[in-house]
């Protein structure tokens, strides 16, 4: 089995599927894989609070100071300012009027916008509690209008094929390095084929996977940082992983995470001794103090406390919160806790990463063919730690302005690079490897990262993680050199590459800043 299409995109959130659409509008062969079974199981799905648009009072001018003041001014402020400039066009072309996403409105007809922490002013869009759901439903319906877009679900990428490592004529060495598309595996029949594109797009998001307390799908496992890695990529900021501060903290429920935008509407964090902290760590913005303050207050304030804090929203009388967090309300409500009358337990976890695949601002990477969008890409508009809400904008801002500039820089693949691509080679003798093993070495990989590269860093647990990392990566690549591939040892491999690159970064970088928090700042690495 041979694909070949002008652009493949590896991943259907949204910054995959916005440069998916504005490269179908343009008239483009356009190729959409996932791993998962679903074409919506994406972090996208996941997102509760919103996505930022313009508030009253709000200007380009004013959004950029609160992304660059929560970036830790750390931010790429080009990348800033064509978010902040372009972002609010494009909410309303492609989520309002093409995809119609319903976002929520008061009585007389105008958007009901929300704030989360560190924004001056309300200017986030929500749908209710289940933004990113409905975000990630219409956006799919739309791209699925458009006849030239193909979805294929149940697909991993292997790897991205270039011509100077992959192509059989040695004259490719001596060229420029590009991308031809890449290897994917079939995942029910475990084949594994070449896939040519002209374009190639990795939209993979998120790695919150690698640690042991995530608010991320099991997918988000690193897999397009270490494919590009592989191929040849820089990978930048990343040290700079931001933690959410409130996933709900119960023994039934995993992943499951409480919206910042509660505390925007009101809610207050307190320890188990009955006290509202937030002051003590930041008098002035108190609980909407930016995400790395709030997960690190949270963090001490579990030292001996039982291992979590609370949420209280009791005192917003002033909503419905059966109809304002009904995702929140309902699921809290499985396990007992009416959260209009019982304080919720929450702990902070890995929730996006501020670094990744360095790309330009048309989202290209060093690699010529090769592209990056979404939470894989690090264009820099986060900065040293993302501002709430931003992260669907940037997706859809770059998705789009990717998708737009291909039809005039794309090159196809010629017949003769084609030819000169071997199929894949399979292990003589494949073993398929017991799925407890693999489970015990992701297991001890995320308690690793969580424990030694987690919220509060330092050199002797970061050294650690790098001994340990060292250790891993041989094994398991003899894992994926002898084992029939699987999902499963894809992501294993990508884990631990991943892990590493973001260990390195923290080890290179003494000096606290951000969501990278060394408690022994100044200390020579």
């Amino acid at each position: 089995m041979v694909y070949d299409v002008d652009v493949l995109v590896i991943g259907s959130g949204l910054g995959g599927l916005s440069a998916a659409v504005a490269a179908a509008e343009d008239g483009l062969k356009v190729l959409v894989i996932t791993k998962s079974s679903k074409v919506s199981e994406t972090n996208t799905w996941y997102a509760q609070g919103g996505i930022v648009e313009t508030g009253t009072g709000d200007s380009p001018e004013l959004l950029i100071k609160d992304i660059m003041r929560a970036g830790s001014y750390l931010n790429n402020k080009d990348a800033v300012e064509i978010v902040a400039r372009r972002g609010p066009e494009l909410v309303q072309e492609y989520l309002i009027d093409k995809g119609r996403v319903p976002f929520e409105r008061g009585e007389e007809g105008e958007f009901d916008r929300t704030k989360e922490g560190a924004h001056t002013v309300r200017r986030i869009l929500h749908v209710n509690d289940q933004t990113g759901r409905a975000i990630q439903e219409n956006m799919s319906q739309y791209a699925e209008s458009l006849p030239n877009i193909t979805f294929l679900a149940g697909y991993s990428a292997v790897d991205i094929i270039t011509n100077t490592h992959h192509s059989t004529d040695f004259f490719q060495r001596y060229q420029n390095r590009r991308a031809l598309g890449a290897y994917i595996l079939k995942e029910d029949t475990g084949e594994i084929f070449p896939i040519f594109a002209g374009a190639t797009i990795i939209a993979t998001g998120g790695i919150g996977n690698l640690y042991l307390h995530t608010s991320n799908p099991e997918s988000a496992s690193g897999d397009g940082i270490a494919m590009a890695y592989r191929a040849g990529c820089s990978i930048i900021n990343a040290e700079y992983m931001q933690f959410h501060p409130t996933i709900l903290f119960h023994r039934d429920v995993k992943r499951f995470l409480i919206t910042e935008a509660m505390r925007g509407e009101g809610a207050r964090l307190k320890n188990t001794k009955g006290e509202y902290f937030m002051e003590r760590y930041n008098p002035e913005l108190r609980d909407l103090a930016p995400r790395d303050e709030v997960a690190r207050a949270i963090y001490r304030e579990m030292d001996g406390s039982g291992g979590y804090v609370y949420l209280d929203a009791r005192s917003l009388t002033h909503v419905d919160v059966t109809q304002r967090f009904p995702s929140i309300y309902q699921m809290c409500k499985s396990v007992d806790i009416d959260i209009s009358t019982d304080l919720i337990p929450v702990v902070p976890a890995a929730h996006y990463f501020c670094g990744g695949i360095k790309v330009g601002l048309d989202s290209r990477t060093e690699i010529e063919g090769l592209y990056s969008v979404g939470e894989s890409s690090c264009t820099g508009v986060h900065g040293a730690n993302r501002l709430a809400s931003v992260s669907l904008l940037e997706a859809l801002v770059f998705g789009i302005r990717a998708g737009k500039n291909l039809k005039n820089q794309i090159v196809p693949v010629t017949q003769g690079l084609k030819d000169s691509i071997p199929g894949w080679i399979y292990p003589q003798g494949e073993v398929e490897f017991d799925p407890i093993l693999i489970h015990h070495d992701m297991l001890t990989l995320q308690s690793t990262m969580w424990n030694y590269v987690g919220i509060i860093r330092n050199k002797k647990r970061i050294d650690r993680s790098l001994a340990d990392f060292n250790y891993f990566t041989h094994r398991i690549e003899r894992f994926y050199q002898e084992a029939r591939a699987t999902t499963k040892i894809l992501e294993l491999r990508n884990a631990v590459i991943t892990a590493g690159v973001i260990a390195k970064a923290a080890a290179s970088n003494p000096q606290s800043l951000g969501c990278h928090y060394r408690e022994d700042q100044g200390t020579n690495s």
